[in-house]
């Protein structure tokens, strides 16, 4: 009797369509891994990237249109592949695909929709992706609300290299956020290391300038004042010229500036901006003044990689603090 009951469970075993057997739910799980993390590590390697180089430049273009490519690609293995071919990459490897309750095909829109749906699986504090532990046809609440179920499939009717498709997916999708990590680091260390050269270089040749700028000799007065003229861009010369002119119409002594400390407030590739003490003579012994003033210079590069004063705006002006002995 035993014998008999043990051949006929055995006999319904074997007879049960793997199609009617209801996915468990690791299976469910890995399947929307692999469908879904090497994606999302993709999207969120190149968001980053897009944050850290330059608006609108090449990098950030590139990572944009890789945005956009890997989550059509998602889209479409998600959503339309399961309707043309029966699966998408993760069900396929886990031998699972969603259908109807009645065990009918499932159309790309409603399998969108699904899709949508687990957020509401997500915003439930993941009850809903636990909920197939206790339900008894294993079904989210995506599943609930668009009325799917996710079955077993028969073994016959799975890719033969779903295994080779799988790790070709996964393998791209590493190598792009590699990529991405290596433009990330080239851009923002090249960028970096433009702008350290830049301090360095107005660091160096900007006190010089602004010194040279504001220093003249009433018997050099001319070409002190060409000198002045031809470390300036065209943007700030006018302004200079027109200041010069009013000196040499009055009665010009001699005037020289040094620069007794400075600060470096902000610096890009073509521009910056330096704040710098200033102290000076104005006259001859035994008339002469020493002086002190503060000054905000703002410096441009030429495309002749030059450096020259784009504004020089004065903060405090010209006082006297002290008389020579």
């Amino acid at each position: 009797m035993t014998a008999v009951a043990d051949a006929t469970a055995t006999t319904l075993a074997i007879d049960v369509d793997p199609r009617d057997r209801l996915a468990p739910w690791h299976l469910r799980a890995a399947a929307f891994a692999v469908d879904v993390m090497p994606g999302v590590a993709v999207l969120v390697t190149m968001a980053l990237v897009a944050l850290s180089v330059p608006l609108r430049s090449t990098p950030w273009w590139m990572c944009v249109s890789v945005i956009g490519l890997v989550f059509m690609l998602m889209a479409v293995n998600r959503s339309l592949l399961p309707t043309v071919t029966g699966w998408s990459l993760g069900r396929a490897l886990c031998g699972i695909a969603v259908v109807r309750n009645d065990g009918a095909a499932v159309g790309p829109w409603r399998l969108l929709l699904r899709d949508l749906a687990h957020l509401l699986d997500t915003g439930s504090v993941l009850v809903g992706w636990l909920w197939p532990l206790w339900d008894p046809r294993r079904r989210t609440f995506a599943d609930l609300l668009v009325r799917t179920e996710v079955r077993g499939v028969d073994p016959e009717r799975r890719p033969g290299k779903i295994r080779q498709l799988t790790g070709v997916a996964v393998l791209i999708a590493a190598l792009l956020c590699l990529v991405g990590t290596v433009v990330d680091y080239w851009v923002v260390y090249r960028d970096d290391h433009t702008l350290d050269q830049v301090r360095k270089q107005v660091a160096l040749q900007g006190p010089k300038m602004v010194a040279e700028m504001l220093t003249y000799d009433p018997k050099t007065l001319q070409s002190d004042f060409e000198h002045a003229r031809s470390l300036t861009t065209d943007k700030y010369r006018e302004q200079l010229a027109t200041q010069q002119q009013a000196v040499q119409k009055g009665k010009p002594v001699t005037n020289q500036y040094w620069v007794a400390n400075s600060s470096i407030r902000s610096v890009s590739p073509d521009h910056a901006t330096m704040l710098l003490f200033m102290q000076g003579q104005r006259g001859v012994p035994p008339g002469e003044r020493y002086i002190s003033a503060t000054v905000r210079v703002t410096f441009a590069k030429g495309s002749d990689a030059r450096w020259r004063v784009d504004d020089l705006t004065v903060l405090t002006k010209p006082a006297p603090v002290g008389r020579g002995k």
